[in-house]
């Protein structure tokens, strides 16, 4: 703790120091050691206001759900999300609450549905002997989540359970597919449903949380594959980490 001082002292011995600073050396040594008290002191009190977990990451696999006869998914369907969210205990220890924030998310869902969008109406189909097939969201979520965890002021490797759900509000999706005869893009098509709600958890212990969205709306409006609607949901299955 007193290292910097010491060095302080040292050079002012040896001349190493310009000569105007001498004339501040009380003064550094007075305020440094001001600060070294206050730290040490500050180590001795609980903050019995403390707030807990409001930065969240979490990565996620996406399994679409209530898929249609045929649907397929063929690769790494993965999402991500960052946000702040405001955490706000009810009781005097802080360890049950709610919290409500918001959030930036992007899912990929790899799989083998065909978008084509032909003189403004949008169909969809089976698609065969593709390269690659990918629908991409970007979109804005509203967290909120019941909080119950076994914290203390002083303690930060504790578990926590958080029950809730989101909202979110995609403001950018598109389609991507590669085959032998080119490439096929669709964007913001009418179909996707922009809002979307579902139910969350994340329970752990300490850094390492394992988190379950399930989604309650379906993906797409009025479109269908053979007569079958496409009223796929989406499930997101992952870690979520928080920080304070």
């Amino acid at each position: 703790m007193w290292s910097p001082f010491f060095i302080f002292v040292y050079l002012y011995k040896n001349n190493k120091i310009n000569p105007a600073m001498k004339n501040w050396f009380p003064f550094i040594l007075l305020m440094y050691s001001s600060f070294v008290v206050c730290q040490e002191k500050a180590t001795d009190i609980e903050d019995t206001n403390y707030l807990e977990d409001q930065i969240y990451v979490s990565i996620t696999y996406n399994i679409l759900n209530n898929k249609p006869t045929g649907v397929k998914q063929n690769g790494f369907s993965g999402g991500f999300s960052i946000g702040f969210i405001k955490d706000i205990p009810f009781n005097r220890q802080r360890n049950f609450g709610v919290a409500v924030g918001v959030g930036y998310n992007y899912n990929a869902y790899i799989q083998n549905i065909k978008f084509e969008e032909i003189n403004q109406i949008t169909t969809a189909s089976i698609a065969d002997n593709f390269n690659s097939n990918r629908y991409a969201v970007n979109a804005v979520e509203f967290p909120l989540e019941i909080r119950w965890r076994t914290s203390t002021p002083k303690d930060y490797k504790f578990t926590r359970i958080y029950i809730g759900g989101k909202l979110g509000y995609a403001f950018s999706s598109s389609s991507k597919l590669s085959d032998d005869n080119g490439i096929v893009k669709t964007k913001n098509i009418d179909e996707f449903n922009k809002i979307h709600y579902g139910l969350t958890a994340a329970i752990g212990y300490s850094t390492f949380n394992f988190y379950i969205y399930y989604g309650l709306k379906p993906m797409f409006n009025s479109l269908s594959i053979d007569n079958e609607a496409l009223d796929m949901k989406d499930i997101q299955i992952g870690l979520k980490f928080y920080i304070l």
